[in-house]
This record gives C-alpha cells, sequence and structure tokens, in this order.
C-alpha cells in the first residue's frame, strides 16, 4: 500500500501533465484558425504640420478607423493588442513606421471598433523630408492567447499625401 505522500505525489504529476497537454493542444489548435480581419482608415484632416526647433518634421491627424476583429477571436484568445501605423520612404530609410493609435481588445464584445480619432501619438520624422510624401496607414494586429504562442498580423488601410509646406 502505498503513502499519502505517493499518492500526493502521483495525483499532482497526473494534474501538471494533463494541463502541459491542454496548453499544446490550444497552442496547435490555433494554428489552424484562419482570420479574415475587414478594416479601412481615412484620413480626414490634417490637423498640424510643422518643422519642431531641433528640425524634426510633427504631424498631428484625424482620421477614421472602421476595423471588424472578431474573427481574431477563438475559445484561447485573452486580448488583442491593434495598432495603427503611418508607414513611408525617406533617403536615410527605406521603411520608417510610426505608430499612430492603439488599442486593447478585452473581448469578442468589444471587437468591432468604429472610431474617429485625433492621433493618439504625432507623427514625427527625425529631419525634415515629410513634406510631399506619400504615407500608407496600416492596421496591425497581436492575438494574445491564454496558452501558446502570440500570432501577429497586419493589413494596409489607405495612402494619403502629406502638403508640400509646413501648415499651422
Amino acid at each position: 500500500m502505498h503513502s499519502w505522500t505517493h499518492r500526493l505525489l502521483a495525483a499532482s504529476t497526473t494534474a501538471a501533465l494533463l494541463l502541459i497537454a491542454t496548453c499544446a493542444a490550444a497552442s496547435a489548435l490555433d494554428a489552424f484558425h484562419v482570420h479574415s480581419v475587414e478594416a479601412q482608415a481615412h484620413v480626414t484632416k490634417i490637423n498640424q504640420f510643422r518643422k519642431q526647433l531641433n528640425g524634426n518634421d510633427k504631424v498631428t491627424l484625424t482620421f477614421t478607423v472602421s476595423a471588424n476583429l472578431e474573427s481574431l477571436f477563438t475559445w484561447n484568445t485573452k486580448q488583442v493588442f491593434v495598432f495603427v501605423t503611418a508607414e513611408y520612404e525617406n533617403s536615410k530609410n527605406s521603411l520608417n513606421q510610426v505608430s499612430l493609435w492603439d488599442r486593447i481588445i478585452p473581448d469578442k464584445d468589444h471587437a468591432n471598433v468604429q472610431v474617429e480619432v485625433k492621433s493618439k501619438y504625432p507623427l514625427i520624422d527625425q529631419g525634415s523630408s515629410l513634406r510631399g510624401k506619400r504615407v500608407q496607414l496600416v492596421l496591425h494586429w497581436h492575438v494574445m492567447p491564454n496558452a501558446g504562442r502570440m500570432m501577429r498580423g497586419k493589413m494596409p488601410l489607405s495612402e494619403f499625401s502629406l502638403p508640400d509646406t509646413y501648415t499651422s
């Protein structure tokens, strides 16, 4: 007959193995989930476009974001971090990415996003190369699971051109 410590050890080992198997199954099943995100974004106004005292260009925008992120949620999704970036090229870098807005979506009930927002973070270029530039808005998302690896994705939304001269 085994003592109570042997029985406790056997029960805790079995429970740990079942937990590991459940986490592995959750992670494996999420790899087969197909996302179908629908989103749009449009710049409605360039609020300010000026040169800072240190010589950098600074832009603040107002834009609309419309996104249906429900397909990102499964039974294993804890939350989704979603953000909009402005992407452009200049002579120094082939790709510049600046985050303009972000949000944490806690569950599927809040996954239909419809907002008009003044950029939460300004678009600042290190230098003065933004005048007349084509800028693309891109929606990024990071799906944070309860167990398993984090999934990422992105979707280009729209393009706009900055003015050739500074505004106030």
